[in-house]
Parts: structure tokens; C-alpha cells; sequence
């Protein structure tokens, strides 16, 4: 009887400590070696559990583990490394007595991934070892992970190269029926990306998952992508079948595979757009706010140092591809990147009328990157493609253009600064938006210009604007400008400094008396001296090739009519004097008087409809404030050419 009672006693008290560790824990230490052969069992990866661990039992089993690390078995140049700040798990006593344990719920805080990048695809000759016995993975179930704060670590320490995805915060369900919803977010590079995938689980691998992507990524991806696929892991390649789905506003469809039999990935996609919609963005914050042409040139790193750690082939087709304000349709570009080579093709891209073709080839493999381009353009209108990819909107016609550039750097400044190459541009059956030429070289009779005199209302019609150019470093030279319109011609050289955004260019500007004959040489006067245009681009001074020009200009106009060169008539701005006015002037009385009835008709047929004249001119040389009526057609020879005028060209430029 005391027997019964003592062994009575003994269980009543094993059943209160049982009791009391269900409830407050038990220490964990006695079973984290067994925890840790257990992973290592399956996955092949060492488990170290540095911190304190806990095991409730009570109402549920609640597991909690602080300071876990994960790393491979073999020592490599960067592990894949796993750590967490703590692991927290529940299941139910059931399940473990089942031999089919569930876990309800996974939380791991703060873990932090390692992946080692690597330049060359090898194969892992040391994967994870698997499992002895496949089958023991599916006794094991997860209804839910939760992930906070954390961190993938992309690196490879040779090449000082460090990537980083953070805040990573994670919501993974399963249901009943295999069901897979995983929602969350993150920061990649700064920018927010977030993401939601729903998806049916198969029965066994190698059979097709019909999954759904939500990802919206603004920064990184021109707009948020939709897509459907299905989903198969076939060995060592994740394939994406049937895909279809929209970026932004446009549909596609295609396949996908990635391919992870090493570190380095090696991905594949044949993608056909319905419409492909990039926003044109500012080079910098404030470059809208800055007048065209003033902007610099951006210091900021360009880097590319990730395109060294992924191969890909690609297949990019759009039936329209929209940038900013440009359309182009339809749009086929052909694309590999191996071993930071990025070599792209495109092929037949319509644009405006015309199409385009070229190559570009980015080199990413050195410290400093290297470009080259090639691209020929056919036929397009020149404004709409101008304006589009370099804001320019001054010229319009139809363009011919082959350019073939090179050049290195890490960021636009560099890559302009380094440029280098030929371009050649021709221009047919436009007109130049917002000068007059004509106007301008006219103005030139009385005082230097400052600024293109733009103006909403002005252009200059031209059958034909040309112009090849050699370029060193940034700066663009040209011999053989050549422009040639209705009512005037020009030809020249000069230089465009890409890196400083200035010009200099020496022209010789021709206005053609009347809108017949195209520029012929019989019918046109020339300015007579050179006229040089310098400065910013976007603002520069026009003046005559005259020795102290600015120094007195006063004295440099009057030398020039004493020379008896340029578009000057008795008034000295190619108008008549008053009736006071001497008609024994410097050009020689009846030379003098000849140009200025030829320079009347062709100034006056410029100025139709503009009694009085606004520009820097209108009070100098002048006795009255309107043109004089045009005089008589001069006699022509057979050529259509005027004997008068060839006479008085002889006599004024030995010609």
C-alpha cells in the first residue's frame, strides 16, 4: 500500500513538472544538436544555433530559436550564407505524434542571405547532398512564413562588388487545397519594389504550376507587370511556359526559363509586345527647368558592373514602341549579354515614314565600360525623332543619317568626353523651325547678333541641309556644311564641342533674289565676307569676319561699306536713301546704284507684309520707315543668268 502510494506520489509530481516545462519552456540546448543534424540530414548545409533556444508545449508546441546560422559544407570563396536574428515556430502535439508534422506558423526576423556572384558559368560539383529518403519531404507541411527586415546580399569580394535587396518583408500561405499566395515588398538599388504570386502547387515535380505575378517596381521596370505563366522546375532550370500578361498598358505573351546549375544564372525569353510605353525622364532633377541646349552633362556613376554575373539571350518584339512623345512600330531587337559583352541588334524599326537600323555593343567587363553604335536611319521625318531622343525641335524634313560612335566612361560626362566616330546627316524638303535666315543675315548689314533671334513665327524653308562629321573626344568637325533653300544658301565649316556644349563655325551665307532657280549660282549675291557663329550652342554671337568688330563696331561697319562688300545698298542696309541722298556714294555711282535695286527687289520680296522692321537694323542708314517699291526685273541672259550682276560680282569679288 505505501508502495502504491509512493509510486502514486512519483507520477502525481513527473505530471506537474511536465505541467510547469509545458507551460513556462524547456531549454532547448539538449535537442539543437539534434535540430542541426537533422538540417544537415536533409539539406547538406551545416547549421550552427549560437544564441538561446526555447521549447513551449503548451497550448501548442512553440519553438524559438535566436542566432542561426546556415552555411554550405564546402569552404568557397563566399559561402551561401544564411543567418537570422531568431526562428520562431509552432506546431501541434498532434502532428508530432502523427509522425507528419505541420507547422502552422514560421517566423523568421531579420535574416540576411549571402549569394556569391561569379564571372564564369561552372557547374557546382558540390551541390547540397539531398535526402536519403525523397519521400520524408513531403511529411513535413508549412500552412505560413513570415519574413521581417530582411536582407539579400549579392557579392563578390575579387571584384569589390557588393548589391544589396533590403527590407525584405514577406507573407507566404498555404491553403488546404496546395494554394500559394506570397505578398510582400522591398527596396532594390533605393527604389520600392512590391510584389504579389499566387500559385497551385503540383503533386509531384516536373509538372506545370499555374502561377500569377504582380510585381510593380517603379524605377526599375518602365510600369507594373501582370503576367500568367506556367511554372515548371526542371532540374536546374525554372521554366516559364505560356506566359502572357500586360507591362503597363501593353499586352504580351512568350516563354522564360532561368537556369541556376551554377552561381551565375543564365536566362532566356522570347517576348512579343502589343505596345511598350517608357517615360522620357530628365537626365538630371532640375534639366527641366533648364532652357534646351544649357543643361550639363550628368557626373553621376553609370554602373554596370552586375551585367558581368548573368548571361542572357533575348528576343524583344513590340508592334509599337513609345517613348516619351515617340512612336516607333513596330520595333524587333535581338539581345545576348555574355560575360559583360551586351550585343544588341535592331532591325527594321519603323519610325515616322522611315525605319532604322543599327548595333550596339556595351562592354562592361573592365572597370570602364566601352560603347559603340552604329545605326542608319532611312527616310524618317526629322522633327518628331529629333525632338524624341535629343529634345531638339528646330528641323524638320525628311533625314537621311548614318552615325558610327564609340567612346568609354562611367558616366555621361565621361562617355561624351570620350567620344569619338562619324556622323553624316542630310536633310531634304523642310525648313528650319523658328529663324529666317535670311532675316538674320540681313541684320548683319548693321550690327552683330547675339542669339539664334528665334521666334515662333519665323522659318526657314530648304530643299536640302547637309553636313559630314569626323569626331575626336567629344568634339565634332565639319568641312562641308552645306544648306540650300528658296531664298537662301550657305555653306561653311566648323566644330561642335559635345563636352562644353559650344559651337564655332565660319559660314559664307548667299540670299538668292527670287524664289526661281533653287540657289543657282547667277542669281544669288553673297555677303561677302565670311560671317562666323560662336559661343553656347544654344546662344551664340553672329558676326562678320571683321578685325575689331567688337572692339568698334561702328568703324568696322563702315569699313566694310568702304570695301564695298556685303548686302548693303546706297543706305548701307540695302534701302534707298532720301532725296537728299548723294548718289556719288563709295560702291561707285553706278555700281552702287545697281546693287541696290537688285538687293531691293530680293530684301523686299523677303519682307512682304512687314512694312516696318524690328530687328537691330531698323533706325540705322534709313530715310524712311518704309521699303522702296521694287524695280524693274533686270534683263537676263539665255542661262537666266544677269550680266549686270555677274559684271558687278567680277568687279566686287574678283569672281
Amino acid at each position: 500500500m505505501r508502495a502504491l502510494k509512493l509510486a502514486g506520489a512519483a507520477i502525481a509530481a513527473v505530471a506537474v513538472i511536465i505541467a510547469l516545462l509545458g507551460a513556462f519552456g524547456i531549454p532547448a540546448g539538449v535537442l539543437t544538436s539534434a535540430i542541426a543534424e537533422r538540417i544537415e540530414r536533409e539539406t547538406g548545409y551545416k547549421v550552427a544555433i549560437n544564441g538561446t533556444g526555447r521549447i513551449v508545449l503548451w497550448p501548442t508546441v512553440h519553438i524559438a530559436l535566436r542566432d542561426i546560422v546556415l552555411q554550405a559544407p564546402t569552404p568557397r570563396e563566399v559561402n551561401n550564407r544564411f543567418t537570422a536574428d531568431s526562428i520562431e515556430a509552432e506546431t501541434t502535439l498532434s502532428s508530432l505524434w502523427s509522425g507528419r508534422p505541420e507547422i502552422t506558423d514560421l517566423v523568421i526576423i531579420k535574416p540576411v542571405i549571402n549569394l556569391p556572384l561569379q564571372r564564369e558559368r561552372t557547374r557546382d560539383n558540390n551541390p547540397p547532398a539531398q535526402s536519403a529518403s525523397p519521400g520524408n519531404a513531403s511529411t513535413l507541411s508549412v500552412r505560413h512564413i513570415g519574413i521581417s527586415g530582411g536582407t539579400i546580399v549579392l557579392t563578390n569580394p575579387r571584384d569589390r562588388v557588393e548589391d544589396r535587396i533590403e527590407t525584405v518583408n514577406a507573407d507566404v500561405t498555404v491553403g488546404a487545397d496546395r494554394s500559394i499566395v506570397v505578398s510582400g515588398n522591398a527596396r532594390a538599388r533605393d527604389k520600392p519594389v512590391k510584389f504579389e504570386i499566387r500559385a497551385a502547387a503540383p503533386p509531384t515535380q516536373r509538372q506545370n504550376a499555374p502561377t500569377e505575378f504582380n510585381i510593380d517596381a517603379p524605377g526599375l521596370l518602365p510600369a507594373a507587370l501582370k503576367a500568367n505563366a506556367e511554372v515548371r522546375l526542371n532540374g536546374t532550370v525554372l521554366m516559364f511556359n505560356g506566359v502572357s500578361g500586360t507591362l503597363g498598358d501593353g499586352g504580351f505573351t512568350g516563354w522564360a526559363s532561368v537556369d541556376f546549375a551554377s552561381n551565375k544564372p543564365l536566362v532566356k525569353c522570347d517576348l512579343d509586345f502589343r505596345r511598350i510605353s517608357i517615360a522620357a525622364t530628365p537626365s538630371q532633377p532640375n534639366a527641366e527647368a533648364q532652357p534646351a541646349g544649357t543643361n550639363t552633362w550628368s557626373n553621376a556613376p553609370i554602373d554596370l558592373k552586375l551585367l558581368n554575373y548573368v548571361d542572357a539571350q533575348a528576343r524583344i518584339s513590340a508592334a509599337e514602341l513609345m517613348i516619351g512623345d515617340g512612336r516607333f512600330a513596330p520595333a524587333s531587337i535581338d539581345a545576348s549579354l555574355t560575360s559583360g559583352v551586351v550585343k544588341g541588334r535592331l532591325d527594321n524599326l519603323g519610325a515616322y515614314d522611315g525605319n532604322a537600323n543599327g548595333e550596339l555593343t556595351i562592354d562592361a567587363s573592365s572597370d570602364t565600360p566601352t560603347y559603340a553604335l552604329r545605326l542608319d536611319l532611312n527616310g524618317v521625318r526629322a522633327l518628331p525623332v529629333l525632338k524624341t531622343l535629343a529634345g531638339f525641335d528646330k528641323l524638320d524634313g525628311r533625314m537621311q543619317a548614318r552615325f558610327d560612335l564609340h567612346s568609354q566612361g562611367t558616366s555621361e560626362r565621361a562617355i561624351v568626353a570620350g567620344l569619338g566616330g562619324t556622323a553624316l546627316a542630310a536633310f531634304q524638303d523642310g525648313k528650319i523651325i523658328g529663324l529666317n535666315l535670311a532675316q538674320m543675315i540681313r541684320n548683319l548689314t548693321t550690327s552683330p547678333l547675339s542669339g539664334w533671334q528665334e521666334s515662333a513665327e519665323l522659318s526657314t524653308d530648304l530643299s536640302q541641309l547637309s553636313a559630314s562629321f569626323k569626331i575626336d573626344r567629344g568634339l565634332a568637325t565639319t568641312t562641308d556644311l552645306d544648306l540650300v533653300g528658296p531664298l537662301v544658301k550657305m555653306t561653311g565649316a566648323g566644330t561642335v564641342d559635345l563636352n562644353t556644349r559650344q559651337i564655332g563655325f565660319r559660314v559664307e551665307p548667299q540670299l538668292v533674289m527670287s524664289t526661281e532657280g533653287q540657289g543657282r549660282a547667277g542669281n544669288s549675291v553673297g555677303f561677302g565676307i565670311p560671317v562666323m557663329i560662336e559661343g553656347p550652342w544654344a546662344d551664340p554671337r553672329i558676326y562678320p569676319e571683321i578685325q575689331g568688330i567688337f572692339d568698334n563696331p561702328e568703324a568696322a561697319y563702315a569699313k566694310l561699306k568702304e570695301m564695298g562688300k556685303g548686302l548693303f545698298g546706297l543706305g548701307g542696309d540695302g534701302k534707298a536713301q532720301g532725296s537728299g541722298a548723294s548718289q556719288d556714294n563709295s560702291l561707285g555711282g553706278q555700281l552702287g546704284e545697281t546693287i541696290g535695286k537688285l538687293l531691293q527687289q530680293g530684301l523686299s520680296t523677303l519682307n512682304q507684309g512687314n512694312s516696318t522692321d524690328g530687328n537691330q537694323g531698323s533706325s540705322q542708314g534709313r530715310g524712311s520707315d518704309h521699303a522702296a517699291p521694287p524695280p524693274s526685273p533686270p534683263d537676263r541672259d539665255q542661262h537666266g543668268n544677269n550680266p549686270a550682276m555677274n559684271d558687278i560680282l567680277r568687279q566686287l569679288f574678283n569672281r
